[in-house]
């Protein structure tokens, strides 16, 4: 017995389900496949990036350092435990107080000049328990 089937449509009748009920699981399973970049019916797919901030030990580690710089030093703040926005909002805050440049990399905020004091006293204005590192 041999079945010519002209359509999707009629190949998912023989098998009891209907043509939609088909797409739709395929297109879910389209949908949870991570290593997926394209698909034909709905494009480029967006991967879910989640950022997982370190959680902070309870001191804000403050630190001076000249590597990679040409002898010119930047004070690094790390161990935080702040999202990257408030982080950047934080950085703000201390390049102001400090009057100097300054940026955010990964998890740290780095402020130009040797202003340990001054960073010291602000972070602990908001809250933190500040510890020096290094020389």
């Amino acid at each position: 017995m041999k079945n010519s089937f002209s359509s999707l449509s009629d190949l998912a009748g023989a098998f009891g389900k209907s043509f939609d009920q088909a797409e739709q699981k395929t297109t879910q399973q389209a949908n949870t496949d991570d290593s997926l970049v394209y698909s034909t019916n709905s494009g480029r797919i967006k991967q879910q990036q989640c950022k997982k901030v370190t959680a902070s030990d309870g001191f804000a580690k403050v630190h001076r350092e000249t590597k990679g710089r040409k002898g010119k030093g930047v004070i690094v703040i790390s161990g935080l435990g702040l999202s990257t926005s408030a982080l950047k909002k934080l950085a703000s805050k201390l390049k102001k107080i400090c009057g100097s440049g300054g940026s955010v990399v990964k998890e740290t905020i780095e402020v130009q000049g040797d202003k340990r004091d001054i960073i010291k006293a602000e972070l602990e204005k908001q809250g933190f328990k500040v510890k020096f590192i290094g020389g």
